[in-house]
């Protein structure tokens, strides 16, 4: 596994396994791959998914998803992880509800082209401008396979009020936030912020919070913090809550995860 480059909202990376790769586990954030050999196979709303080379694949905000290959050769991909605000913005008036590909695997060219695009060459810095290049493809892709997305009912949503909200997350990664702060930023009661908030980025507020404690812990870990450490300093309760949320975000245990990217690092 080898990250490469990315920018605020955008993460890429490319990997190849054998066998096991993840645990379920879900993301706050659009998953797009591209498959580059073998097969690669996971459990996706209920169903078993087979992606070969050359297939797209979109996973949905907070999709429970795992990872495996499908044959004894292993697989290769490539994946970008892309925060919805930055697919709502690039969709720009064309539609405010996320776009859902219910099938996960797709050979449709528009979206396998966007994909592969976007991950063609993962260690070219990723500037805002070159991150707009990337995005407005992919959101034509979502658009055009589900048309249903466009015009829904965003005059529903307080765009401004669920954008304090997640700005106010942004800030206090490492402290607690309560229901009541995010109703005095945003003028909303919790429940309808929670519904909107969801409409607009695909997961909850506190689910938003926990993956972004994850993202800097995840930046420790690549600087050989201790386990402990990186869960103190990250707002969790201690090492063991760090290590089950981990997991459940990512499918594999912090340790593991950071023996992954030394592992990569060490490759010839």
């Amino acid at each position: 596994m080898r990250m490469g480059s990315g920018c605020d909202g955008i993460e890429r990376m490319e990997a190849f396994f054998q066998g096991y790769a993840y645990d379920p586990h879900r993301h706050d954030t659009y998953a797009f791959g591209l498959t580059l050999s073998g097969v690669q196979s996971f459990d996706y709303r209920g169903q078993r998914r087979d992606s070969l080379s050359g297939h797209a694949i979109v996973l949905h905000p907070d999709e429970v998803h795992n990872g495996r290959s499908g044959i004894p050769e292993g697989f290769g991909y490539r994946m970008l992880y892309v925060e919805p605000r930055l697919v709502r913005a690039a969709m720009g008036g064309r539609g405010r509800a996320l776009p859902f590909i219910s099938t996960a695997v797709s050979q449709d060219p528009r979206l396998v082209g966007a994909v592969a695009h976007a991950i063609r060459d993962l260690d070219a810095p990723l500037d805002a401008f070159a991150a707009e290049d990337l995005l407005l493809p992919l959101a034509d892709a979502l658009l055009a396979l589900d048309p249903s997305a466009a015009g829904q009912a965003g005059r529903l949503i307080d765009l401004a009020a669920v954008d304090r909200a997640r700005r106010h997350l942004d800030a206090h990664v490492e402290t607690i936030v309560d229901s009541g702060e995010l109703e005095a930023v945003t003028g909303l009661d919790r429940f309808a912020l929670a519904r909107q908030f969801r409409a607009a980025y695909g997961t909850s507020p506190y689910n938003y919070l926990v993956m972004r404690r994850l993202q800097r812990a995840r930046q420790l870990l690549l600087q050989d913090v201790p386990l402990a450490e990186a869960a103190i300093d990250c707002g969790f309760a201690d090492q063991s809550h760090f290590t089950r949320q981990f997991r459940r975000a990512y499918g594999v245990t912090p340790g593991r995860w950071r023996a992954l990217q030394a592992a990569s690092r060490a490759r010839p």
